[in-house]
């Protein structure tokens, strides 16, 4: 494994009966990046992160994290090798208050026992206390400050999404997949989003894998774009490169290679309008 990469996937497949939602992908994530992976509806892009997750168990191939391989972990012991990850749906405990679903995501670092809850030993005081002091810096730094003790479902919706982002922060990661953040979203907070994300990876020096349909988001802040169709890896480079790959324009917009110049011109351009604003 490459001393810079933090995530290394290696010929991951995954199979449904007969049906092949993953076939053979490499993927390799540089630390500290942010890396996209894009494609139509049903390339398999969800199933890229269940299966880092251990969500779903890989038919074949390996998955390797931080030099250590995860597949065939319990999910949960993939959280806390420092993998945390978001839904496409938001999925919130709604329930409960925006400061408990993010002490809920501490879970993994609070170091007390039952007994010391039921006793209320000073050791779990002091712990409850920690935990509680980084939940409001979180809520700070999620633009939540003074929204704690609202229940999540009666949070905005951009700001539920900030909320579950902070959730999967709260588990301390090394990696953060991001499923669709932008989704529902219109310009203002698109680019709102965008720039939460960026701050995310920057303040907390974390990498950040993220799956998105927006052209304008993968483009304007990718370090490096994946591209699947039908489960199996068609282009990956740069979003500039990416932007102009003839698989990736066929793909999207069945313009093909053979097409006129003008026609492919104005299909990557379509695609990768926002790259000149990275």
């Amino acid at each position: 494994m490459a001393e810079a990469s933090l995530l290394l996937c290696r010929r991951l497949t995954r199979r449904f009966g007969g049906i092949a939602a993953l076939t053979d992908l490499d993927l390799e994530v540089a630390a500290g990046a942010i890396h996209s992976i894009i494609g139509p509806n049903g390339a398999g892009k969800t199933t890229v992160f269940n299966c880092i997750t251990q969500n779903l168990s890989p038919t074949s191939g390996e998955v390797w994290f931080r030099s250590e391989r995860i597949d065939g972990l319990t999910p949960d012991r993939v959280a806390a090798a420092g993998i945390s990850r978001t839904y496409q749906n938001i999925r919130l405990f709604r329930n409960i208050t925006a400061i408990e679903n993010l002490l809920v995501g501490m879970h993994l670092h609070v170091h007390s026992h039952w007994w010391g809850a039921v006793l209320g030993t000073p050791h779990t005081r002091r712990e409850e206390a920690r935990a509680h002091a980084e939940a409001l810096k979180l809520l700070h730094f999620i633009d939540l400050a003074g929204r704690g003790d609202l229940l999540a479902r009666n949070l905005a919706y951009g700001e539920q999404r900030r909320l579950e982002i902070g959730r999967a922060l709260a588990t301390r990661p090394k990696l953060l997949l991001l499923d669709e953040p932008t989704a529902g979203m219109n310009p203002h907070e698109t680019s709102r989003m965008m720039a939460f994300i960026q701050r995310v990876r920057a303040e907390f020096d974390i990498t950040i894998l993220l799956i998105e349909h927006q052209m304008r988001v993968v483009m304007g802040m990718s370090d490096r774009v994946t591209v699947l169709d039908h489960g199996a890896k068609i282009a990956e480079g740069t979003p500039a490169e990416v932007q102009g790959d003839p698989a990736v324009i066929e793909a999207y917009l069945g313009v093909k290679s053979a097409a006129p110049a003008a026609a492919r011109d104005h299909a990557a351009s379509l695609l990768g309008a926002a790259a000149s604003e990275r």
